[in-house]
């Protein structure tokens, strides 16, 4: 409080709920420390500022999914007041068709995010990568706080960007530096104006990336650069370890030391596309997910899935884990589906809770800055804690060759896939993408319905069409789907009004935050590069 203002926010939990309703949320328990403020460089934007939680941790057995339907009363809010709520976040990008480089294969994208939490947790970033080829996109989870992914968003794609770059690029680079000229641009940055940005931490920022170019100019040969998989799984096993390295050792300035502390404890999921031409790399730590939308030869859509899950679900996960750790570790690895019973996703950045030692979080916690001292959840030792790390960010990476057919991708965290199937998302966008409304036929999912109630129906889905023009980016028409579908899977305004008017406290136990970015692409430009026409 007062003059020290972060960009962090409050935790996943809330308090005031009762405990057979709590949400399904990333971490059992509350914030790792009280929530604050924004930082004074973070733009001042509709997001609210919440009450600092209490520090629990819940004993209760995980409740799986969301309400489905408020059952209180709320505000009524009019269509003009839905749209601006739909529309507070929303960016458009379009690449231009040649870029003085290549002819690019992405035509643009459409990025939005809706609030759960207060501030909301998820971060999303997209850049062009300048002193290398092809564009980066990612959308990042953060629970105990949105620290971690604020760290993310700003870091991660130079990351990949130094590790893409030859050696002698690197090298320029490193003697600019040294003779103190101005470097050249990295990134162009596509950013909405709301986005946060944490200005007095640059500068450690710098030091930390500069290191891990020097490293790389050490460990490369002249005429040599990583590809893109071993780039991309470079760039997040580093990051990860500068996030744990920066919180151990401090910072002299009282605010960036609470601030490493902040990010190392919180964590954050991400997944990360990189498209350079015809070739669409994802790189996906946790269980944010990537879904490609491919147009059929009769025109409909289908949804081929580019990452996994990390969690529970995931068998090969559960395997992975519970072989890191002794057989007497096998029944308390993975409990009611979390991590040491505690945490959902089972890759991720941050988090040191599940990856230090328990002497190296106490004499961390035992030097760092007094706001610590009196946080319990700070204190707290995961149970069953024996032979750490836990947890890991090593991505997994999966190459996809485009196709002409590929029309779209959609990168989301995992408030969209909890709220809509995968092929319910790639039909809803892309029948708005082309404006052709495939005319499957009326199911009402075992309902009993009267022949008013069927004739309804009928014309809510005539007037479906006319819905798309309400919105001019995808990603909004996504999430008004995803948060105003009723029961037969059509948007009802009565139902989007009483979801975007709950109260903070009652909506993270309704949906959880979500973002999306949907990529466009060219299939003209990528048929004609699978064809050897790349230059």
């Amino acid at each position: 409080g007062g003059a020290l203002r972060v960009c962090v926010c409050g935790g996943a939990l809330r308090v005031c709920a009762p405990r057979a309703s709590f949400p399904r949320a990333k971490l059992w328990g509350s914030s790792l420390f009280p929530c604050q403020r924004q930082l004074p460089c973070c733009p001042t934007s509709h997001r609210p500022t919440s009450s600092p939680p209490h520090p629990i941790w819940p004993t209760a057995m995980p409740v799986r999914g969301y309400r489905k339907s408020p059952d209180l009363h709320s505000y009524n809010l009019t269509p003009p007041q839905v749209n601006s709520i739909l529309k507070a976040n929303e960016y458009s990008f379009k690449v231009p068709e040649f870029d003085g480089k290549n002819v690019s294969s992405v035509m643009g994208f459409d990025s939005n995010q809706l609030p759960a939490n207060a501030p909301i947790e998820d971060r999303r970033s997209a850049a062009t990568c300048l002193q290398t080829r092809g564009m980066l996109l990612g959308v990042f989870d953060g629970h105990a706080g949105c620290a971690c992914a604020q760290a993310l968003s700003e870091r991660l794609f130079y990351y990949v960007a130094m590790s893409l770059m030859p050696h002698e690029t690197l090298c320029e680079l490193e003697s600019a530096v040294e003779a103190g000229r101005p470097l050249s641009p990295i990134l162009q940055w596509h950013k909405h104006p709301n986005d946060y940005f944490t200005r007095e931490a640059q500068t450690m920022y710098f030091n930390s990336l500069r290191t891990y170019w020097q490293e790389l100019i050490d460990l490369s040969s002249p005429g040599e650069s990583l590809g893109p998989r071993e780039a991309l799984l470079s760039a997040f096993k580093r990051l990860d370890s500068d996030l744990s390295l920066e919180a151990q050792v401090g910072d002299a300035n009282s605010f960036l030391h609470y601030w490493v502390l902040r990010v190392a404890f919180s964590g954050a999921t991400a997944c990360v596309a990189h498209i350079d031409g015809s070739d669409l790399y994802v790189a996906n730590t946790g269980d944010g997910r990537a879904v490609l939308g491919v147009q059929e030869e009769d025109g409909s859509f289908s949804a081929h899935t580019l990452s996994n899950d990390h969690n529970a679900q995931n068998e090969n996960e559960v395997a992975r884990i519970q072989g890191e750790h002794p057989p007497s570790e096998k029944k308390t690895v993975v409990r009611q589906d979390r991590l040491l019973g505690l945490l959902m996703p089972f890759r991720a950045f941050g988090d040191v809770k599940f990856k230090w030692s328990i002497d190296l979080q106490r004499g961390v916690l035992e030097s760092g800055p007094d706001q610590l001292h009196d946080n319990e959840h700070t204190k707290f030792i995961p149970p069953n804690y024996h032979t750490p790390p836990y947890l890991t960010a090593e991505p997994e990476i999966t190459h996809h060759r485009l196709r002409p057919q590929d029309r779209f991708l959609v990168l989301g965290t995992d408030g969209l896939w909890e709220t809509l199937h995968r092929q319910e998302v790639v039909r809803i966008v892309g029948e708005y993408l082309t404006g052709v409304h495939q005319r499957q036929p009326l199911t009402v999912g075992g309902y009993h319905v009267t022949l008013g109630q069927m004739q309804g129906l009928l014309a809510e889905r005539k007037a479906r069409a006319s819905l798309a023009f309400q919105d001019q980016n995808a990603a909004t028409h996504l999430i008004r789907h995803a948060v105003g579908n009723n029961e037969f899977g059509a948007v009802d305004h009565e139902t989007l009004s009483k979801m975007l008017s709950l109260p903070e406290e009652l909506a993270r136990m309704y949906r959880d935050d979500i973002t999306i970015i949907i990529t466009q692409f060219n299939p003209h430009v990528v048929g004609h590069q699978r064809q050897g026409g790349e230059s």
